[in-house]
């Protein structure tokens, strides 16, 4: 069985594009070496200084078996309803946190999301985006 690959549309591209550069100029404001929520709440905000709907602390039900867990999943950052943004300032990426993204993405039925990881020198280094 051949699974396909998502095709991002215009407009998520356009949006994929943006989360790119507000972490970019996120970054080279701050710098590496602070707390996760400060990149978080910086993100947000440059995002929707971008004109964007961006949500903070989203939480998505989870659903298993025949049960439904209001409290399930927290995504640190929802960007127009479509794309998640996992916010992290580690010295180093714990492959965990990899399939922590796929498995948001699955559970909240989303496409895209971005593992962005401000503690780094390169902001480019820092950003993983994946799609299921």
């Amino acid at each position: 069985m051949v699974s396909e690959r998502y095709i991002l549309s215009r407009e998520e591209e356009t949006i994929c594009q943006a989360i790119v550069h507000a972490s970019i100029t996120v970054h080279k404001e701050l710098g590496p070496g602070l707390l996760e929520k400060i990149y978080e709440l910086c993100l947000a905000e440059e995002l929707k200084n971008l004109g964007f709907h961006v949500e903070r602390q989203v939480t998505y039900p989870v659903h298993y078996k025949n049960q439904t867990f209001e409290e399930g999943l927290r995504l640190d950052i929802l960007v127009e309803k479509s794309i998640l943004c996992e916010v992290k300032a580690v010295e180093l990426v714990n492959p965990v946190w990899t399939a922590q993204v796929l498995s948001q993405l699955k559970l909240s039925h989303l496409h895209i999301g971005f593992l962005l990881n401000f503690n780094v020198p390169i902001m480019k280094q820092g950003i993983r985006r994946f799609t299921l």
